[in-house]
């Protein structure tokens, strides 16, 4: 019986294990971490013939090198064992790569970028389903991939069960860390959304976080490019001369930019023709219009109808933790913008809200240009509250701006009363957690950190 080694004891590791084993595997799962719920999880998968080992780091012993080692999106690639895995030979690979290698017969479509990723996944998933297609999310988001590929086997349960057994598309948000970590991955159509300075700690430069990117849209059989991305118009035609590009400007198809799809007089449009009113889309911001007109394109790329693309839009709810509106409280709107985990999702996040607001950032901080960020912060907050590991660094930048309109609080349970206070005191129309930080220092997720947001504004109605 052949041997296997999953790293990572979180969804992704979970499914690639169970799927290995489905195909007659011996696997391995191990994870550096313990808990009471991961113990939880050891007991349940070694019933289900899995072999877990928590508190463990791998260690490869020559006399019992496994065949295929698989990596969740979590751990660095150029980790010295995996190093040593690859120069030996073994198949050393991350879990999209597994999936992919199990449903090669469905299309793929994967999304990738800084931002904007999410929306315009569950958006081109939406439409899709709309179309009569079952084209489940998965990957960074929704299902993981390999829990796709189980359920073409026997294995359904919990989760599981609602998967069906046939699946028509995949519709995958793949981040630079399931890239990295994936060599034949080819999806049908590649979307690039967007590309600005994150995760460089892993990276290390832009030049190496680019590569990765466009390493998938080259593999990719067509490439739908966000024409409105500073740093990808940049490198244009030249880089990518068969991509179909986007952009919000209409105005551009006459300076030789020629974007295939585009919005004008409040429309998008697709090859000359109206599909749908952008006012359609019940989101916030110019972003989200971008999303919309990526998602559009590859609807149209596929046949899609435009009757049943705009079916999906209208009904499109958006995106949990991503400008997601909680609650209105005393005329105060109380949005979740936990999603916005660096300078650049956090600007654009405050720039689509009504000013005056409050807003509450900080966590854990990220390398990056906070230029813009801070430059919005000033033309629309009117007092910023801060918490987590960055609230002392943020507070001594923005004071080196002349801005003094902040408050160090530490937590969310701090902010969110005194945000509400504030409100009412500076007329603000708006209370906007935008973060601007990952969320470790303080939560296991972004998707955590959200949670409590609502909760606690939740709480103010109560």
């Amino acid at each position: 019986m052949p041997k296997a080694i999953v790293i990572g004891l979180g969804r992704s590791g979970i499914a690639a294990a169970r799927l290995l084993k489905q195909e007659g595997w011996q696997v391995t799962l191990s994870d550096r971490n313990s808990s009471e719920t991961l113990y939880q999880q050891q007991q349940e998968l070694a019933a289900e013939g899995i072999t877990v080992k928590l508190k463990h780091s791998l260690i490869l012993n020559t006399s019992e090198l496994p065949q295929l080692i698989v990596v969740s999106p979590g751990v660095p690639w150029d980790l010295p064992v995996l190093v040593e895995a690859r120069s030996q030979g073994i198949d050393t690979i991350g879990e999209i790569e597994l999936a992919w290698r199990h449903l090669q017969s469905s299309p793929w479509v994967a999304i990738t970028g800084t931002n904007g990723k999410t929306t315009t996944t569950t958006l081109i998933s939406a439409i899709f389903e709309a179309a009569g297609f079952y084209a489940p999310a998965c990957g960074n988001i929704g299902y993981a991939a390999c829990e796709l590929a189980l359920n073409k086997g026997n294995y359904c349960a919990g989760e599981q069960a609602k998967i069906k057994h046939q699946v028509d598309w995949v519709i995958g948000e793949i981040s630079s860390y399931q890239i990295e970590s994936s060599r034949e991955f080819s999806p049908s159509i590649g979307v690039w959304t967007t590309f600005t300075p994150d995760h460089l700690s892993r990276h290390k430069t832009l030049e190496k976080y680019y590569e990765i990117k466009a390493s998938l849209l080259r593999r990719s059989k067509l490439q739908v490019i966000n024409g409105d991305d500073p740093y990808l118009r940049k490198l244009g035609k030249q880089y990518w001369p068969d991509a179909y590009w986007t952009s919000i400007k209409a105005e551009e198809r006459e300076t030789g930019f020629q974007p295939w799809a585009y919005i004008k007089d409040g429309w998008v449009i697709v090859r000359e023709e109206p599909i749908v009113p952008v006012k359609s889309l019940q989101m916030l911001g110019e972003h989200n219009q971008q999303n919309l007109l990526m998602a559009v394109t590859v609807a149209s790329l596929v046949g899609i109808e435009k009757e049943a693309i705009a079916k999906a839009i209208v009904n499109f709810p958006g995106v949990p933790h991503r400008l997601e509106k909680i609650i209105s409280w005393q005329g105060i709107d109380f949005i979740n913008d936990s999603k916005a985990t660096n300078y650049d999702a956090a600007e654009v996040g405050l720039s689509a809200v009504e000013s005056p607001a409050i807003l509450i950032a900080g966590g854990e901080a990220k390398a990056g240009d906070d230029t813009n960020w801070i430059k919005t912060i000033q033309a629309k907050a009117a007092l910023v509250l801060l918490i987590g590991d960055a609230a002392p660094i943020f507070a001594q930048r923005l004071h080196q701006v002349g801005y003094d309109s902040c408050e160090i609080l530490e937590t969310m349970e701090q902010a969110v009363p005194r945000a509400a206070k504030l409100a009412q005191d500076y007329d603000a129309r708006v209370v906007l957690l935008s973060p601007a930080c990952a969320s470790f220092d303080q939560y296991q997720s972004f998707e955590c950190r959200g949670d409590h947001f609502r909760q606690l504004c939740l709480e103010l109605v109560r």
